[in-house]
């Protein structure tokens, strides 16, 4: 059982194949449980899995955006997808672009675009239609300390401005950044709660 709180980071830690990725792409509706129920800012899952798509954000380990298109049309190719119309679509990246510091960078191939750059231009994508809820599958598992800190105060903005956030991680330092915390092992859930609250036991 989970249970995830509104406005809050909540983090998954474990070891490889642990189950963090499945739990996520479970709860995204892009797999089907073969047992149990998910609900999900209220959509029951897997049934209502395509209405849940529109009101959260997904960003995957891997970069997943399109190399061979600029960072801006990557950008407006996912505010179509959301069904933004050209005037609140363009607003909304120009607005992402000069908040993630991209403006130098929005005619540039994505594929050419350095490990930091990817993570801005893909946490920009996944936010891009203001999601209520944002899951990151091991975001900063390619990109340097400084890069890994600077992504964490984006969070912490986000979470600020309520959005909810669910984040796989294999750094304690991150961890300890979450205001809940759960670790894994083996496919099912072994202890939840506070990070201080896991240290202290």
């Amino acid at each position: 059982n989970l249970h995830i709180e509104h406005g809050q980071i909540f983090g998954f830690l474990g070891p490889n194949g642990c189950g963090k990725s499945t739990s996520i792409r479970l709860l995204t509706g892009l797999l089907k449980p073969t047992g149990g129920s998910a609900w999900v800012l209220g959509f029951n899952l897997p049934e209502q899995a395509e209405q849940l798509r529109r009101h959260i954000g997904y960003m995957t380990q891997k970069f997943s955006l399109y190399p061979n298109l600029t960072l801006l049309e990557n950008l407006e190719f996912v505010g179509r997808i959301y069904g933004l119309s050209r005037s609140e679509g363009s607003a909304r990246i120009k607005q992402l672009i000069a908040h993630y510091q991209l403006g130098e960078l929005q005619n540039q191939m994505a594929g050419t675009l350095s490990g930091g750059q990817k993570q801005r231009l893909a946490l920009a994508a996944a936010v891009l239609h203001k999601p209520r809820l944002l899951f990151l599958d091991e975001p900063t598992s390619a990109v340097d300390p400084e890069n890994r800190r600077e992504f964490w105060e984006r969070l912490f903005d986000l979470c600020d401005q309520g959005t909810s956030i669910l984040v796989s991680t294999h750094y304690m330092d991150e961890a300890e950044r979450c205001h809940q915390l759960a670790i894994m092992d083996n496919g099912e859930l072994k202890v939840q709660g506070t990070p201080q609250a896991l240290m202290n036991n």
